[in-house]
C-alpha cells in the first residue's frame, strides 16, 4: 500500500506501453537477490491445477532478476525486460515466498485443432523490494483465469486439460500440458488427447436456452 493508503502511482520512466482501456492494478519494484538464499516459499498459485510448489525454485537456466518493476494490469503482467506484457492466461505457476516471486509462463510446444500443448517455459524470479498488493493481485488474476482443469491418463503417461479465459477477449484458450516421460508425438496419445479435449469441450459448453 502506498503512503497514506494512497495507490501509488508507476513512475513514467518505467510505465509499461498500456493498451487501451488498460489499468494498472499494483506494481512493485526489483532489486538485486538471488533466489538460492530465498525463504521457504508461501505456495501462491498452481493455476493448471497441479500441486501447489512449494519452493522459489527456477527452471534450468533461470535465476533472480533485478532492477525495473513488475506491473499487475488487469490485461496482464508486464516484468521487467519484456517489450510485451505476459497474460494472466500465459503464466502456467506463480510463487510468492514472502519476498520474492517466481513466474513460470507457458511455452507452446504445438498447436493442434482445438488446442496448444504447452510446457514449462523458463521460469523467472525477481526479488521484490516493497510488494504491496502485488503478489495478492498475481494469485487472484491467475486464478480467476482458470476455467477448467483435470489431469487425465493417455497411453504411456498422463497429461492435464486446462481451459484458461483470456482477459479482454470472448471465449476460452484450451491447453495440454503432458507429464515427463509421456511420448507428446505418439499417435495413439495424440488421438486421446483429440478425444479428451473435445469432451471437456462439450462438457463445459454452455447450454442452449
Amino acid at each position: 500500500m502506498g503512503l497514506f493508503g494512497r495507490k501509488r502511482k508507476v513512475p513514467s520512466a518505467v510505465r509499461p506501453p498500456l493498451a487501451a482501456g488498460e489499468r494498472v492494478l499494483a506494481w512493485a519494484a526489483t532489486g538485486n537477490g538471488s533466489s538460492n538464499d530465498a525463504p521457504p516459499a508461501d505456495p501462491m498459485s498452481a493455476v493448471d491445477g497441479a500441486s501447489a510448489v512449494g519452493g522459489a525454485s527456477v527452471g534450468a537456466g533461470g535465476g533472480a532478476a533485478g532492477g525495473g518493476v513488475l506491473v499487475a494490469t488487469n490485461l496482464g503482467l508486464w516484468l521487467p525486460g519484456r517489450g510485451e506484457r505476459l497474460g494472466w492466461h500465459d503464466i502456467l505457476k506463480a510463487v510468492w515466498s514472502g519476498r520474492e516471486l517466481t513466474v513460470t509462463p507457458a511455452a507452446t510446444a504445438a498447436e493442434r485443432d482445438g488446442y496448444l500443448v504447452v510446457a514449462d517455459g523458463l521460469a523467472e524470479t525477481y526479488l521484490l523490494l516493497d510488494p504491496g498488493d502485488l503478489p495478492h493481485q498475481v494469485r487472484a488474476r491467475v486464478t480467476r483465469s482458470v476455467a477448467y482443469t483435470q489431469q487425465h491418463p493417455v497411453p504411456g503417461g498422463s497429461g492435464r486439460i486446462a481451459a484458461r479465459r483470456v482477459a479482454g477477449a470472448d471465449g476460452l484458450t484450451w491447453t495440454v500440458r503432458y507429464d515427463p516421460g509421456t511420448p507428446v508425438d505418439a499417435d495413439e496419445v495424440r488421438a486421446e488427447t483429440d478425444q479428451l479435449v473435445a469432451a471437456a469441450r462439450a462438457a463445459t459448453a454452455p447450454a442452449d436456452l
